[in-house]
This record gives structure tokens, C-alpha cells and sequence, in this order.
């Protein structure tokens, strides 16, 4: 049962969202409207507010245009160096998106690029988005669909993808990344693939701290190994060999994405000097 305090919050984000339905939890936030619906005698624009770390929007039979508002679910200053990231649907379409800062419209992705599923970031001061129907005769096949995250400054303001920029982590960055990534976890290097925008790291792991999501598939009970696939940007130069890495990285979209993969033995001195100083961030089990 909400109480009266939490009803007087969430009633003003329920009104915004008219069109059609909104649901609103903890970590996640979707919305779903229709065109159709739309009044003749309304406004053009319709506000969307979407206060949540990860969702989806999907959009049927756009005409006129909404402007979307993505905003964490939290009050922090550290919002403020937050990054969106956006991942079209393969059959999305209908509309341009762009963002909207203080009414200076910029162009984000055409509709004829949907259909690639090419993820999309932005800095969250770079404003909302504003998605503007583009018109058509027949508009029962329109449908303007993609997934959103919440990502931390790590990318970068001006980043336009998920990639990280590839230079080895400090002492530091290792044993904060040990403790508060999505994924940590040891294993050697089975495979790489080279594609034209990433490259495809296909891990084994031989002991899982931890993963978010089964980005990592079990071999089974007898079986304490874990196979996966990484991605990273192409210009690492990562080679498939022998040795064992300590990887670590972040899941976005359901893929796994490599930040700090140090030689395990270097992670290992690595941790025992600050398990001695007192200064490891957690604790990790390395027996």
C-alpha cells in the first residue's frame, strides 16, 4: 500500500504519462504509447518522463512528436556526470531523434538508421530526446522502439558508443574495478574475432567472482568452468594466448564489455601489497 507521502510523489509522473501506460520500479522504467491516440485538439509535443537506471520505449504509429526526459531514479550530484546510452530495435523506425537542449535541436539518429541497432551515448547535460514522427501515407507499420541505460561518466561527454578507450588501468582503477564492476572474473583467452566496429573476446573462466547477468554460461555442475564472449574496442591489439587474466568490465544491452584485464599474477601482488597496507577497497577470495 503506498503511502500518502509516496502517492503525492508519484502522482505527477502518472499524470505525464497520458498517452497510454507507464510503469515505473526501482531499476527500470518503460513506456508504451500509441499515435492513435493522440487528440486532434492537443498539443503536438508530449512530455515523457523516465526516472529509472535502464528501460525501453516504444512508440506505435507515430504522428507529431514526443520529447523524453531521462533522469536517474535518485537525487545525487553525481547525476550530473552521468552518460545515456540508446539501442534501437532491428525493426524500429518512423521517426528522427535528436536531442533537445534548451530548445537547440541536435541530430542523434536518422530513421533510416534504426534498423542498424548501432548503440547511441550522450551526455545526460546534453538534454532530452526529442523524437519527431517522420510523415508517411501509411503509418500502421511505424513503430519507434530502443532500450536505454544509464551509464557512469567513464565514457566520456563527447562519447558516441559503449567503447572505452584502451590504455592500462592504474593500481587504483584494478581494485575499485574488482569491487564494483558488473562482471570479475579469472580465466585465460580462447578466442579473438575482428570486426569492423569491436572486437570479440571469447573468455574462459575458471573461477567466477561475479556477474550481473549469465553473460557467462555454466559448463555444468561437475564442471566449475564458465565460457562468455567480451567485447572491446578493436584498436586494443588483444591476442589469444596463454596466461591467465583477471577480467573485469561492465554489461550493457546483455553484452559484456571489457574494462581492466590485468595478467592475474600481477593482480595477485597487486592485492596482497594492499591487503598488508590495509588499503584494498574489498575483499576478494584468492586462495
Amino acid at each position: 500500500m503506498l503511502t500518502p507521502m509516496l502517492a503525492s510523489l508519484l502522482l505527477p509522473l502518472l499524470l505525464l504519462c497520458r498517452i497510454s501506460f507507464c510503469q515505473y520500479s526501482s531499476d527500470q522504467c518503460s513506456w508504451k504509447g500509441s499515435g492513435l491516440t493522440h487528440e486532434s485538439h492537443a498539443r503536438d509535443v508530449e512530455q515523457v518522463y523516465l526516472r529509472c537506471s535502464q528501460g525501453s520505449l516504444e512508440w506505435l504509429y507515430p504522428t507529431g512528436a514526443i520529447i523524453v526526459n531521462l533522469r536517474p531514479n535518485t537525487v545525487s550530484p553525481a547525476a550530473a556526470r552521468l552518460s545515456v546510452c540508446i539501442k534501437p530495435s532491428a525493426d524500429s523506425g518512423g521517426t528522427n531523434i535528436y536531442l533537445d537542449r534548451n530548445g537547440k535541436l541536435r541530430l542523434l539518429l536518422r530513421e533510416q538508421d534504426h534498423a542498424q541497432g548501432k548503440v547511441q551515448c550522450f551526455s545526460i547535460q546534453e538534454g532530452a530526446l526529442f523524437i519527431e514522427a517522420v510523415p508517411h501515407l501509411d503509418i500502421s507499420r511505424r513503430i519507434t522502439e530502443f532500450q536505454y541505460e544509464l551509464v557512469s561518466d567513464r565514457l566520456g561527454p563527447d562519447a558516441q558508443s559503449l567503447e572505452e578507450p584502451c590504455h592500462p588501468c592504474s593500481d587504483t582503477e584494478v581494485l575499485l574495478a574488482v569491487c564494483t564492476n558488473d562482471f570479475v572474473g579469472r580465466g585465460s583467452i580462447r578466442r579473438v574475432e575482428q570486426e569492423e566496429e569491436h572486437s570479440t573476446v571469447t573468455v574462459e573462466i575458471s573461477r567466477l567472482y561475479r556477474q550481473k547477468t549469465h553473460v557467462f554460461a555454466s559448463g555444468g555442475v561437475r564442471v566449475r568452468r564458465w565460457t562468455g564472449s567480451i567485447k572491446m574496442p578493436p584498436q586494443c591489439g588483444v591476442r589469444a594466448g596463454e596466461g591467465e587474466f583477471l577480467f573485469t568490465g561492465t554489461v550493457r544491452f546483455g553484452e559484456a564489455w571489457m574494462g581492466c584485464a590485468p595478467r592475474y599474477k600481477d593482480f595477485l601482488r597487486l592485492y596482497n601489497e594492499a591487503e598488508q597496507q590495509g588499503t584494498n577497497p574489498c575483499h576478494v577470495e584468492t586462495d
